[in-house]
């Protein structure tokens, strides 16, 4: 998820405006997916921004790490497991720019200097566009007491972060589809343009049967703030085009083979009915439902979420204003 305006949080039902809560955070526990690879999920708390999922894979020369979350309880998670493993960070990839993505690279890298980075050149166009603008909506909020202080203070840190943008950027530019080997490790790199952002980069472990999708899948509802659904759709089909066992989201658990389709035939069904019915927000968490966590917070959060969504696609010819997609 991009940064968002407080309006946006209070959409999703994560702010609670002019009310004092103060959540526990759990810091993420470390997933085995599968013999060499770990999923360190993301989170939500209430009065927070959201956190990514981190993926890990053991390389021979170390590990490589997809995606690093925007808290500081995420990143120190992700630099516990290497000391556990006692094997250095050798690469990070991003799957895009959203700060919930990479705000911990700079952490990562002032421990492990020598690693590389591999992302698309989409960040370019966002630190001159998206993000300075972000900045500036939301500069005036940090010291607005009706919001809650970890609001604000999420606020702050995503100043930060984008103050030093330039941090982000990355060593190693994937600008095309094809199979490279990260830390030793074999891996086909994919690039979807105009997708989630205007640059997605997506794994798959051949041998593993894993794809790692960043937020090409997001739970409980798709991210559509710096959004091209067209494009996503094609980065979707591809991606079903793999004989993976298993996706790992951006935001949310593992997807099997038929969670997966169920979550595609939902986007697009959600996509397609957008322009014309009212009824379409409902009908994603219907569509979705069996991939949710069964609480009526996420249902109810992926309702209000979903017409928030909605509400942006049909101000916006069908995407969101920042999609830079030519027609």
């Amino acid at each position: 998820m991009s940064p968002l305006a407080c309006i946006a949080l209070l959409a999703f039902g994560l702010v609670s405006v002019g009310r004092a809560e103060t959540v526990a955070v759990t810091a993420p526990t470390p997933q085995e997916v599968t013999r060499g690879i770990w999923l360190i999920p993301g989170g939500v708390v209430p009065n927070r921004q959201p956190d990514g999922n981190t993926v890990v894979f053991d390389a021979p020369a170390g590990l490589v790490v997809m995606d690093t979350g925007r808290h500081v309880w995420h990143r120190a998670e992700i630099l516990a497991f290497a000391l556990d493993r006692k094997k250095p960070i050798v690469a990070i990839v991003n799957s895009h720019w959203h700060l919930d993505h990479v705000s911990g690279n700079p952490a990562l890298r002032a421990q492990y200097p020598h690693l590389q980075v591999y992302a698309s050149n989409a960040i370019d166009g966002a630190l001159k566009g998206f993000l300075p603008k972000s900045a500036r909506d939301e500069a005036g909020l940090v010291d607005d007491t009706r919001y809650p202080a970890e609001t604000r203070d999420d606020i702050r840190g995503d100043l930060a972060t984008i103050h030093n943008g330039d941090a982000l950027r990355p060593d190693v530019i994937v600008e095309h589809s094809g199979k490279r080997q990260i830390g030793g490790r074999p891996f086909e790199v994919n690039l979807a343009p105009y997708a989630a952002t205007s640059g997605d980069v997506w794994l798959y472990d051949e041998k593993a049967r894993i794809a790692a999708v960043g937020d090409l899948v997001t739970l409980p509802v798709p991210y559509l703030d710096t959004a091209c659904p067209e494009g996503w759709k094609k980065a979707l089909a591809q991606v079903a085009a793999k004989p993976f066992t298993q996706v790992l989201p951006g935001h949310g658990p593992p997807l099997t083979r038929k969670q997966f389709a169920l979550y595609r035939e939902g986007f697009e069904h959600f996509i397609g009915c957008s322009a014309a019915k009212e009824e379409c927000a409902a009908e994603w968490v219907g569509a979705v439902r069996p991939l949710l966590s069964g609480e009526q917070s996420e249902a109810r959060r992926a309702q209000k979420s979903a017409e928030y969504y909605l509400t942006m696609l049909r101000a916006n010819n069908g995407r969101s204003p920042s999609c830079e997609a030519p027609g």
